[in-house]
């Protein structure tokens, strides 16, 4: 899902984007890669993450294209700094329930940075608090105001996605930030 906003954080566009070529499997660690050895595995890992590059890349630059104004940033829930990279590790719990998720946040964020975005990573534990704090007494109207504009799906991942855009312009506004 990609929620978009403007600079004065109204949502100018929202909409579901493909991460990954139809027929890959979505989930190479977690799932389809259970039975298989550490090189067959690996070998699986390499080809999701080649068909997500692809895929990302068709959704983000179909969004860009669609967008009257330019992409200045993304938002993507952080991930651990030190999660492992190797194959065999990822495997292995606690590694093997995110390692997917990683994946994909990792392929987002350097597909972003190529096109010169700016990439920030949030706490989902913490950003709609954030966003709040940024946007003071107009805090309801702009996390829960799509709803009313747009209709479902507006809940608690659209809600985060916006209030992850409002933190990251926060973090712009602020000198040395």
């Amino acid at each position: 899902m990609a929620i978009t906003a403007s600079a004065d954080h109204q949502v100018v566009d929202r909409r579901r984007i493909e991460l990954i070529e139809p027929g890959m499997p979505t989930a190479p660690i977690h799932h389809e890669g259970k039975p298989l050895d550490d090189a067959a595995a690996a070998e699986l890992v390499a080809r999701v993450r080649a068909s997500v590059a692809r895929a990302t890349s068709a959704s983000l630059d179909e969004l860009a294209s669609a967008l009257r104004e330019p992409i200045i940033s993304v938002s993507l829930r952080a991930w651990p700094p030190d999660f492992p990279e190797d194959i065999t590790v990822q495997r292995r719990a606690p590694y093997e329930s995110r390692a997917d998720s990683v994946m994909y946040r990792q392929v987002l964020a350097g597909l972003a940075r190529e096109r010169g975005w700016t990439v920030h990573c949030y706490d989902a534990k913490n950003v709609e608090n954030q966003a709040a704090g940024i946007l003071a007494e107009r805090a309801e109207e702009v996390l829960h105001g799509p709803r009313a504009r747009f209709g479902p799906p507006w809940g608690k991942d659209q809600r985060m996605a916006l209030a992850a855009t409002i933190v990251a312009a926060g973090c712009r506004a602020v000198p040395g930030a």
